[in-house]
C-alpha cells in the first residue's frame, strides 16, 4: 500500500508487478496517446532514458488516475518540477537565463504546453545534463503529491556481490526507522537509540541495542523535540557509500564515543528474513510475528497457529506486527478474518467521498481465540489496516505505540514508456469507523513504549503487557 522510501516494503510488494508494451514515440502516436498509462501486465524491458515525453506521460497519468487527481491543482506539480530543474542547474554551475517559470493559468493542457516549451529550450542548452534534469524534475513532480504511497521506481540497482538475504547499510536499526523518516517524520520521538544490531559495520564497531545516538555526522537527530533530516543517514541504500559518523552514549556505563560506519553488504540473520515466526509462550499463548504482508502471509500465520495448537489447548494469540511495513491488502483482510466475520475492515474512497467497503473474507476459518496485537511506529500501510480493524471492531486489544500513519491508500502501479513504474493510490484509505488513519496512525489501547534501558537489557515490555492481558 512511503517519492519516499517508504514505506516501505509494503509499497514494493504492490509495485513489483509486470508491464504493458511501452507507449509509441511521439512520431508514431498522438500526443493524447503518448500520455496514457496503464497497469503493468508483464515484466518490463530494459529501462531507457527519462525524457520530457516520459515526464508528460507521468503528469497526465497522475491527473487522470490519482485519487484526488480530479481536484488537484496541477500547477503545484509543474512548479515543483521546475524548482527541481533550476536547483539542479545551479548545483552544476550551469544556470541559464531561459530557465524562467512560465505563467500558468490552471488549464492543465495549456500549462503543460507552456512548461514543456521552456523545459525543452532550457535542457537543449545543457545536453550533458539532459538525463539528470529529467530525473530530478519527475521525482519532484511525484514528491509534490505529498503522498506516502506515491513513488516513481527507476534506476534500481543492487550491489554486484549481493546474495539473497543480504542487507545493505550500516547494520543497525533505530527506534526511528527508514520508512518512518520518509513517510511521517513528525511522529518520531527522542531519544534516538539503537534497537537492533543486524551485522555489518555496526556489529564490527561494537554498537549495542540501547546505545543512544546523540549526533549523526555532527548534526543532532532532534531539535526542540522534532526529528531532523540527519536521521535519514542511518539508512543508506546502494549505491550510497558515504561513511556515517555517530556520537553514541551508553547509559549503563556513561561512556561517550564516536564511531564511523561505512555502508556495505552484510549477512542478515535468517530468522529476520522469515515472513512469519511463531513460538509457544507460557499458559498456552501462541506468539506469531508477521514481518510483512507477502502474498501468502495470512496462510503462513494460520499454519503456524495450527501447529502450535496441535496436541494442546491455546488460550490466546499475540500477533506481533512491530516493524511490519505493509504489503498486500488482501492478506491483511484475510488475517483479520480469522478473528471476525461479516464486518467491514476498511473503506477506500474517491475525492468526492464515494467509498467502497473492504469486507472480511468469511471463507477463512475463525480461530475463536482472544487476541492482542503489538504495534509500533514501524507498523505501516497494510499493517495499519489490520491494527485499525482489530481496534475498531473490538476483536482484540492493541498494545505498544501508535502506528506510523503511512496509509494513504493501496498503491496502483502504472507503466511509463521508458519501462519505469509510477505508483500511487487510486483510492484513499479510511478505517472501519470511516476515520482517517493516514498521518495520524492507530493509537494503542495500552501505550507501552520501548525505552533505551529496555533495549539494552533485552526486555520486551509490550509483550509482557500482552501476556498479562491474555492471562486475566
Amino acid at each position: 500500500m512511503t517519492v519516499l522510501r517508504t514505506a516501505t516494503a509494503g509499497l514494493a510488494l504492490l509495485l513489483a508487478a509486470a508491464c504493458t508494451a511501452p507507449t509509441p514515440p511521439r512520431s508514431q502516436a498522438s500526443t493524447e496517446a503518448s500520455t496514457v498509462c496503464a497497469p503493468p501486465q508483464r515484466p518490463p524491458g530494459a529501462e531507457t532514458a527519462t525524457t520530457v515525453d516520459v515526464i508528460e506521460q507521468a503528469y497526465f497519468c497522475i491527473l487522470g488516475n490519482y485519487y484526488s487527481g480530479a481536484t488537484l491543482d496541477a500547477r503545484s506539480l509543474l512548479t515543483a518540477g521546475f524548482i527541481a530543474l533550476t536547483q539542479e542547474l545551479n548545483r552544476n554551475g550551469r544556470d541559464l537565463p531561459e530557465a524562467t517559470m512560465p505563467a500558468l493559468t490552471g488549464d492543465r493542457k495549456a500549462d503543460w504546453t507552456a512548461f514543456e516549451a521552456v523545459y525543452r529550450k532550457t535542457v537543449d542548452q545543457v545536453p550533458d545534463l539532459r538525463d539528470k534534469l529529467a530525473v530530478v524534475t519527475l521525482e519532484a513532480i511525484v514528491a509534490a503529491l505529498g503522498d506516502n504511497h506515491a513513488r516513481w521506481t527507476h534506476d534500481t540497482k543492487r550491489h554486484p556481490d549481493h546474495y539473497d538475504g543480504d542487507g545493505y547499510g550500516l547494520g543497525l536499526e533505530a527506534n526511528v526507522n527508514g520508512p518512518q523518516v520518509d513517510g511521517n517524520p513528525g511522529v518520531a520521538l527522542p531519544p534516538l537509540f539503537v534497537t537492533a544490531v543486524q551485522g555489518g559495520a555496526a556489529q564490527a564497531a561494537g554498537v549495542r541495542p540501547g546505545d543512544i545516538i546523540e549526533s549523526i555526522n555532527g548534526s543532532a537527530p532532534f531539535i526542540d523535540g522534532k526529528s531532523t533530516p540527519a536521521i535519514a543517514a542511518l539508512y543508506p541504500r546502494y549505491p550510497e557509500a558515504r561513511p556515517v559518523q555517530l556520537r553514541l552514549l551508553r547509559q549503563s556505563t556513561g561512556r561517550r564515543w564516536r564511531v564511523t560506519l561505512k555502508p556495505g553488504l552484510f549477512q542478515r540473520d535468517l530468522a529476520a528474513l522469515q515472513v512469519v515466526q511463531s513460538k509457544l509462550l507460557d499458559d498456552g499463548i501462541a506468539y506469531v510475528r508477521v514481518r510483512g504482508f507477502a502474498p501468502d502471509a495470512a496462510d503462513r500465520a494460520f499454519k503456524a497457529i495450527s501447529r502450535l495448537r496441535t496436541g494442546r489447548t491455546l488460550t490466546g494469540v499475540v500477533l506481533d506486527l512491530r516493524g511490519n511495513g505493509g504489503g498486500s491488502p488482501t492478506e491483511a483482510i484475510r488475517l483479520v478474518s480469522a478473528f471476525v466475520h461479516g464486518k467491514v475492515t476498511a473503506y477506500v474512497c474517491t475525492v468526492d467521498g464515494t467509498c467502497a467497503s473492504m469486507r472480511t473474507d468469511d471463507t477463512v476459518e475463525l480461530l475463536d481465540l482472544p487476541l492482542v496485537v503489538l504495534t509500533d511506529r514501524s507498523c505501516a500501510s497494510a499493517c495499519e489496516h489490520v491494527s485499525s480493524a482489530v481496534k475498531d471492531l473490538r476483536i482484540g486489544q492493541v498494545v505498544g505505540t501508535r502506528t506510523a500513519g503511512v496509509i494513504s491508500g493501496p498503491a496502483q502501479a502504472y507503466l511509463l514508456s521508458n519501462n519505469t513504474t509510477l505508483g500511487f493510490p487510486a483510492r484513499h484509505h479510511l478505517g472501519p469507523n470511516r476515520e482517517v488513519i493516514d498521518r495520524i496512525g492507530v493509537p494503542p489501547d495500552h501505550h507501552v513504549p520501548l525505552t533505551p534501558e529496555d533495549a539494552a537489557a533485552g526486555r520486551d515490555p509490550a509483550l509482557a503487557k500482552a501476556m498479562t492481558l491474555l492471562q486475566k
